[in-house]
């Protein structure tokens, strides 16, 4: 389904210079994911209030993208917010929960399981969408999308394996 989300929002991931196509390699690795998976958000926090929300430390860092993702606890109801890197994927935007290739499945994607409905922010505009699973199709399209923009995302599935299913959601505006 062609929405229009990645167009409405202005959404899209640049080649990157040479800086960010190593820090893209980099977080690839499995000590990249590690370290990444534990201090990006802190990180990300600290320059979005000294940037006044302009930049992310993905962006600076690697020259991607990052997209506020508020979702619903599936446990305390409470309203959640995570810093993705989405995936342009049909004129809409496309999550991977791959969690940096580590071992647990993200909060944000089991927390959609249960509430599709979200809301997505970025550079100031927000929507509301409802995020449903990809059709095994359509997962491999948006692992082989995000790959082309990251390089990481097929060697976190390398290295999940078997041992997780990695979600992959399609998101649709309401």
């Amino acid at each position: 389904m062609t929405s229009g989300l990645a167009a409405d929002l202005g959404y899209a991931h640049a080649t990157g210079n040479p800086v960010h196509r190593v820090v893209r390699w980099g977080a690839g690795t499995r000590a990249g994911g590690w370290v990444f998976s534990r201090v990006l958000r802190h990180l990300d926090d600290v320059v979005g209030r000294l940037t006044g929300g302009r930049h992310s430390a993905p962006g600076l860092l690697a020259g991607l993208e990052v997209l506020d993702v508020t979702t619903t606890g599936r446990r305390s109801g409470r309203r959640r917010t995570s810093h993705l890197i989405a995936t342009p994927y049909d004129g809409g935007l496309a999550l991977l929960g791959t969690n940096f290739g580590q071992a647990a499945t993200p909060a944000w994607a089991l927390n959609l399981e249960a509430d599709p409905r979200a809301t997505l922010t970025y550079r100031g505009a927000t929507r509301e969408v409802v995020a449903r699973a990809a059709t095994p199709a359509e997962a491999e399209e948006v692992f082989a999308l995000a790959s082309r923009s990251y390089p990481g995302y097929a060697r976190y599935r390398q290295r999940v394996g078997q041992t997780r299913r990695i979600r992959v959601f399609v998101l649709d505006p309401v």
